[in-house]
């Protein structure tokens, strides 16, 4: 995905159309919380998906249309505003037994790399921080597009995904199945929709 073309819907028969001028979407941007959601998805019981959000958070971009490898973002995290649809679970994942809340309140990403792969898609990698360990993690974007919203906000958007093992962040409570297996798998999906509006100049 590119994260800074916007995509050719065309038909694959007809000829290409002229490279779009991206030097336009090259600044800073702050991600619009109301418009963005952080996600994740994990395997419960060994039969089904249990999924999250995260809904308190802030962030940051650096885009640089002429050479994405100078593009940069940054994440905080409230780690209180966890939400997975059962109020009893989302206590026990703000527990001791894992994210810690109250001695661990935030979740952090910065960038460190970022590369184009060729079209809309992009990998951006950088420093994942979980209850106070700090791992690599790489992100795969899609550029959705570029667009100038109804109150004259400059906005861009784009899709991720990624994958952790939680025990490497110390993430390792679990109860084992009588019919074997584990309650919750150590793989966890992260999903990310991204609107953020350009700052003024």
């Amino acid at each position: 995905m590119g994260l800074f073309s916007s995509k050719n819907t065309s038909d694959t028969t007809t000829a290409a159309a002229p490279a779009t001028d991206l030097s336009a979407l090259t600044g800073d941007y702050t991600i619009d919380a109301s418009h963005t959601t952080i996600g994740f998805v994990a395997r419960h019981a060994m039969v089904t998906n249990v999924k999250g959000s995260f809904n308190d958070f802030s962030g940051s971009l650096h885009l640089d249309g002429s050479d994405p490898s100078r593009s940069t973002a940054a994440i905080d995290v409230k780690m209180d505003s966890i939400e997975t649809g059962n109020a009893d679970r989302d206590g026990h994942l703000k527990s001791a037994d894992f994210f810690k809340t109250d001695e661990f309140p935030t979740m952090t990403f910065r960038s460190t790399k970022a590369e184009s792969l060729g079209g809309d898609d992009y990998r951006i990698t950088g420093d994942l921080s979980i209850l106070g360990t700090t791992k690599q993690l790489s992100i795969d974007l899609e550029f959705n597009g570029a667009a100038k919203d109804p109150f004259g906000n400059e906005r861009v958007g784009f899709e991720g995904k990624a994958e952790i093992l939680r025990s490497e962040w110390g993430l390792t409570w679990n109860a084992a199945l009588e019919t074997g297996g584990v309650l919750i798998s150590d793989k966890i999906k992260l999903n990310f929709d991204i609107s953020a509006i350009k700052n003024a100049a």
